[in-house]
């Protein structure tokens, strides 16, 4: 075999004895899982925003970060629900770079996985604690999810995974909503057969188990663009877009039809102002169109401290090392503005 063991690391089960919650954490926990699924239901009509840094590089202006959501979400409780958009892995194409907290916890240092996995624990262990919120991360690599299961509120399959069978069956095992992206090409018959998937129940191998799963209803689509043959980035967030989603959503027979708008990566074609015309487009549509804006459960937007990007060692607090992100002021001005156009 053409790889080296370099070690065995703990199980879940030992890191979250290592690094419990408390009953206060779980009960915090429940009742936003609680208020998060009456969104996908149809029992609240509160808006959700999943909403951060491309990829969460550094536990320091992560909080921060999070620490300044906590203000603005005490302010628009009554028509907005935040999810902190905490990435801890990053998906790349190739392979190649920077894949994120769990591989390096200090991005300018060699891969430490042990490090990794504690130090992405206690990072959203701190965003509950200290700030109240349960976040958002992505299942890039299923067997990883139980490290942090107990802390979760919302679970993200990418554009290159929705086909795989192994995170359609390991989402159908979650008790959180789950939005699945379409795929990078653009074809919404492979996001929907996953949904389809992630909402059937499976027996299925699992961390060495065998595995029976329940089916995740609240598992929905994601709508983040596509890219052509030739490479150009195509948005599909557009009325038209949402009016024939609605259609073929529940004519599919799938529960809790629901969509969350990513307003960034093919949608904006990476150009990350774009996301402030792209929500405001959203919300206008929702608002004249009534089957859409049973649809549209949310937005997907990334946001930090700083505007723009930055490479590894440039150090600048809170600027993103991987994707441009809105900076703070044009962050919480959007935010402010969603809820008045709710």
């Amino acid at each position: 075999m053409n790889m080296e063991f370099i070690r065995k690391l703990p199980i879940p089960m030992d890191i979250k004895r290592d690094f419990p919650i408390t009953k206060q954490m779980e009960n915090v926990r429940l009742k936003r899982d609680a208020e998060i699924k009456k969104v996908f239901t149809g029992e609240s009509e509160k808006f959700l925003l999943v909403i951060g840094p491309c990829s969460a590089d550094s536990r320091d202006p992560v909080l921060e970060y999070i620490s300044r959501l906590r203000k603005v979400q005490d302010n628009v409780k009554d028509k907005i629900i935040i999810i902190p958009r905490v990435y801890t892995n990053k998906p790349r194409t190739t392979g190649e770079g920077y894949k994120g907290m769990l591989h390096q916890p200090d991005p300018e240092q060699s891969s430490d996985m042990l490090k990794g996995i504690i130090a992405i624990r206690e990072l959203h262990m701190s965003a509950l604690k200290d700030y109240g919120f349960t976040c958002a991360d992505e299942m890039l690599y299923p067997d990883n999810h139980r490290y942090l299961s107990d802390l979760l509120a919302y679970v993200a399959i990418g554009a290159r995974s929705v086909e795989d069978q192994q995170h359609r069956l390991a989402a159908s095992g979650l008790n959180v909503p789950v939005g699945m992206k379409n795929p990078t090409e653009g074809d919404l018959t492979i996001m929907l057969n996953g949904i389809r998937a992630a909402q059937h129940p499976h027996t299925f191998i699992y961390r060495g188990w065998e595995v029976k799963s329940k089916g995740n209803r609240f598992a929905h689509a994601v709508l983040r663009g596509y890219t052509d043959y030739s490479g150009n980035a195509l948005p599909n967030y557009h009325y038209e877009n949402l009016q024939s989603l609605y259609g073929v959503y529940y004519e599919s027979g799938l529960e809790n039809p629901a969509v969350i708008v990513d307003t960034n990566h093919s949608n904006s074609g990476k150009m990350y102002l774009e996301q402030i015309r792209i929500a405001k487009d959203v919300m206008y549509s929702r608002k004249v169109n009534a089957d859409i804006r049973t649809l549209v459960k949310g937005l997907m937007i990334e946001s930090y401290l700083e505007d723009g990007a930055q490479k590894i060692g440039e150090n600048v607090f809170g600027k993103s090392i991987t994707d441009p992100c809105l900076g703070w002021e044009k962050t919480e001005k959007l935010i402010y503005q969603i809820a008045d156009d709710l």
